[in-house]
């Protein structure tokens, strides 16, 4: 189990029967190889075609990118914020209102309202947060030693499948445990994901 500091979850905007399905969570961290934040797009888009549940904190300006991507499509997808509930729908990084209206997003937090800012410990949380309810992770990149390369661990640790891009830049993560997203030959089924973990 990876450890969360907070109950789940504890404030929801829009449909909650969206958080039943089985999800992937989505993780881009700022600094990332410029292939890698193609090829992130490009699932992302892939996401979007095959109509894969999502969940991430859409903070990072690539994650944002992705949440507009998916936003495009009748699919449902999960924001999860690391502060308390807004007091008024989103307009930045995209207007949320008519996704929330058809249904075809959920806002949660694991924070009260009385949680304004957002702090990297609040951050943290959220990704633990986020990769809990998942049932795979995606992780475009994450710094060898740095906070996103700390919650991969704890990922593996919890025998939760991690997959990540082939690139230099992530052998230490492959090298730990992680699996290619170019591995997954069954398609984006996070059910099926899960299973294939070795």
């Amino acid at each position: 189990m990876i450890p969360v500091e907070v109950e789940r979850p504890m404030n929801i905007t829009g449909d909650p029967v969206i958080l039943n399905g089985a999800k992937i969570a989505l993780f881009c961290s700022v600094k990332c190889p410029g292939k890698l934040i193609l090829e992130t797009y490009d699932l992302a888009k892939r996401f979007r075609r095959d109509g894969i549940l999502v969940i991430s904190g859409f903070h990072s300006p690539m994650e944002q990118e992705c949440l507009r991507i998916l936003l495009q499509s009748p699919h449902p997808v999960i924001w999860c914020l690391a502060r308390g509930m807004y007091k008024r729908l989103p307009t930045t990084p995209i207007d949320c209102r008519p996704a929330i209206d058809d249904g075809r997003l959920a806002i949660v937090t694991p924070f009260p309202e009385k949680v304004r800012h957002v702090t990297s410990e609040t951050a943290m949380i959220r990704n633990r947060f986020v990769a809990d309810m998942a049932d795979a992770v995606v992780v475009s990149h994450a710094t060898n030693g740095g906070k996103m390369d700390t919650l991969c661990r704890e990922v593996l640790a919890a025998g939760k499948p991690l997959y990540t891009f082939d690139h230099p830049a992530n052998e230490e993560l492959l090298r730990a445990g992680a699996q290619s997203v170019a591995d997954i030959e069954h398609g984006y089924d996070p059910v099926k994901m899960a299973g294939s973990q070795p």
